[in-house]
């Protein structure tokens, strides 16, 4: 099944949307799967959001009452809700596993299809700080205060970004119609941009984890690797449904179903959990604008690995080196996530001081080797 694909074969197939006789490596393991369960859980999440959509008013005084409605009163509301707010958690969960493989791998070698990788997790994480404000719940209102308020951090500007980003002089009806109108169009916003990830990574073809040169270990995608997809399919379509119908709100905070009250600020205000390791970070510093550029820095420090890590050759010490370094900053990842699930206390804010150093120290080590 071995076989090697001209470029004007590569480009036919391309052009003709043929996944059947894609050119894949043959060592391709099932952490090849998250790529397409992104696809299949963004089409989920498209689709719950749209019927969501139909029963939701971007009213401070309805929207609140709108969930309460769609949950009791609309046939299957409450499946739809419940999907859609675990089915973010889940595009989280595979989009970090998925970025972790393409680290361990060395993906960002393909600078196109990693670019645009990290920006449709960027374009992602901008989607869900929308949609976890749009419940109008506590927690959802005093998140939303807190993180529009980072542009206050802009010097000379941030004042005049944070009342136009609000449409007034604190968050209210202008902020959510806003947000719900923004967290409406960006899903098809990342649906083009994975149009485009999926044709740069067709150009070039997957990575090889073993190493060898893409063009002499090839093998049909299907019935090889589809039948994986397929498995890896209803594997993770049981597991997120085990979530939803035995622990539906597990990933939910306590204080979202409670209205909304500028009045009354929860005791701890924190982030969905795919937002943790960036808020400890941010948390972290005390100077506000360094909070928020190291904030920015933590995701957008993806953008320069294929400008640093284009060596055409490598040695084994450097596998060897860069295999330790990768489980020292996921581990490091773990425990940013963990510490900013915690209280603003002491040792938890010593350690993200701590823990926030050496995540950056791990992407500086990446860049050197």
């Amino acid at each position: 099944m071995l076989f090697t694909l001209r470029k004007e074969d590569k480009l036919l197939k391309i052009i003709n949307g043929s996944l059947v006789d894609l050119p894949s490596p043959s060592s391709l393991s099932y952490f090849g799967n998250f790529g397409s369960l992104l696809g299949v859980f963004l089409g989920v999440q498209i689709l719950s959001g749209l019927f969501l959509a139909f029963h939701f008013s971007g009213n401070v005084n309805l929207s609140f009452d709108c969930i309460i409605h769609m949950m009791r009163d609309v046939n299957y509301g409450w499946l739809l809700r419940v999907i859609h707010a675990n089915g973010a958690s889940m595009f989280f969960l595979l989009m970090y596993i998925h970025i972790g493989r393409g680290l361990y791998y060395g993906s960002y070698r393909f600078k196109s299809t990693w670019l645009s990788g990290v920006t449709i997790l960027l374009l992602s994480m901008a989607t869900a700080f929308l949609g976890y404000v749009l419940p109008w719940g506590q927690m959802s209102f005093w998140a939303a205060t807190v993180i529009t308020n980072l542009l206050s951090a802009v010097p000379y500007v941030g004042t005049f970004l944070v009342e136009w980003v609000w449409g007034g002089f604190a968050v209210g009806d202008p902020t959510l119609t806003r947000f719900f109108a923004f967290h409406f169009i960006l899903p098809f916003v990342i649906l083009f941009m994975v149009i485009l990830h999926l044709l740069f990574l067709h150009e070039t073809g997957s990575g090889n984890p073993m190493g060898v040169s893409s063009e002499c270990d090839k093998m049909h995608f299907h019935p090889y690797y589809s039948i994986k997809d397929l498995y890896g399919f209803g594997f993770f379509f049981m597991f997120f449904m085990m979530i939803c119908m035995m622990s539906p709100y597990m990933f939910m905070d306590v204080e979202n179903f409670i209205a909304s009250d500028p009045l009354v600020t929860p005791v701890h205000i924190q982030r969905e959990w795919y937002f943790l390791f960036a808020y400890t970070i941010l948390r972290s510093i005390p100077s506000k604008i360094g909070g928020v550029v190291a904030l920015v820095l933590s995701v957008v420090v993806l953008y320069f690995l294929p400008f640093f890590l284009n060596h055409k050759f490598r040695s084994t010490f450097f596998y060897f080196i860069m295999k330790y370094l990768f489980w020292v900053f996921v581990i490091n990842w773990l425990m940013l996530t963990w510490i900013g699930a915690c209280a603003v206390e002491m040792p938890y804010m010593m350690m993200g001081v701590v823990f926030s150093f050496l995540y950056f120290v791990s992407f500086g080590m990446f860049m050197m080797m």
